[in-house]
């Protein structure tokens, strides 16, 4: 019976002192932690996206508890959010500027091809690798849905082979513009203004053989422009939002009508 009991003795022996210096330790060597930022961080959404452009919800919240960084830049938690931590800070209210996402392509089904009948893993990022893209288009929407899975809001979805964005969904998190291989998403503000629906580099013939209605930089827009707001560089055409003043010019003269006007509220 002794030579039991005694093992058993010595090995919870040994798990107490363990537990004991373990206890200890996590005293002495605890860091401490910053009751501001705690704060600050409880009051944010949680998303982790990094469109604030800190690492996540942490580094937002211990970058505004040393006044490195300003209220306002969450898009997740938009106003209201960026309206409570000022008070708690005793700062002035900065608003957030709402914005919503936008895929720069229309390369539908209805508009452009597969050039290879793609039978890899069922996901962008792999058929990019593919010669640049199965699709005829190699700037547009390979259209598997990369960007449909990183939402965690249901904002984005495929429809007749091109991703699009529900704006009433949509909070700007940023996580569907970093899944997109091919780059064609980003963030606009939420405000009637231009938008170049394509992401073509190539010149006019050659994206005239790979889709209806990609820009041929043709300039036509620029050249329309009385706001300097619209430019073609390598030629693609691009709005530049904050000069955009919405009146839709360019979209009139625009003859593969690529250019859309868009609010982004429904």
């Amino acid at each position: 019976m002794n030579d039991i009991v005694f093992p058993v003795v010595i090995v919870v022996t040994i798990g107490l002192l363990s537990g004991l210096i373990l206890a200890i330790a996590s005293i002495v060597m605890a860091v401490p932690k910053d009751q501001k930022t705690e704060d600050i961080r409880a009051m944010l959404p949680g998303a982790n996206c990094g469109a604030c452009g800190f690492s996540g919800c942490d580094g937002y919240a211990k970058a505004m508890a040393e006044g490195s960084a300003k209220p306002g830049l969450c898009t997740v938690g938009g106003a209201a959010v960026s309206d409570k931590i000022s008070k708690y800070l005793g700062v002035s209210a900065v608003s957030a500027v709402p914005h919503k996402a936008m895929v720069r392509c229309w390369g539908s089904n209805d508009n452009t091809s597969y050039k290879v009948d793609y039978e890899g893993i069922d996901t962008c990022a792999a058929a990019a690798q593919l010669a640049g893209s199965p699709t005829s288009c190699l700037y547009g929407c390979i259209g598997l849905g990369d960007c449909v899975d990183a939402c965690q809001y249901g904002a984005l979805s495929v429809r007749n082979g091109v991703a699009m964005v529900s704006p009433e969904r949509c909070v700007a998190c940023g996580m569907c513009v970093k899944a997109c291989p091919k780059h064609l998403i980003t963030l606009l503000p939420v405000k009637r203004q231009a938008v170049v629906q394509c992401s073509n580099k190539d010149k006019g013939n050659l994206t005239n053989k790979v889709c209806k209605v990609g820009c041929i930089g043709c300039g036509k827009c620029e050249k329309t422009c009385k706001h300097d707001a619209i430019h073609v560089d390598g030629f693609l055409a691009s709005v530049s939002p904050e000069k955009c003043v919405g009146c839709g010019e360019c979209a009139e003269v625009c003859p593969r009508h690529i250019i859309s006007m868009f609010d982004f509220k429904g």
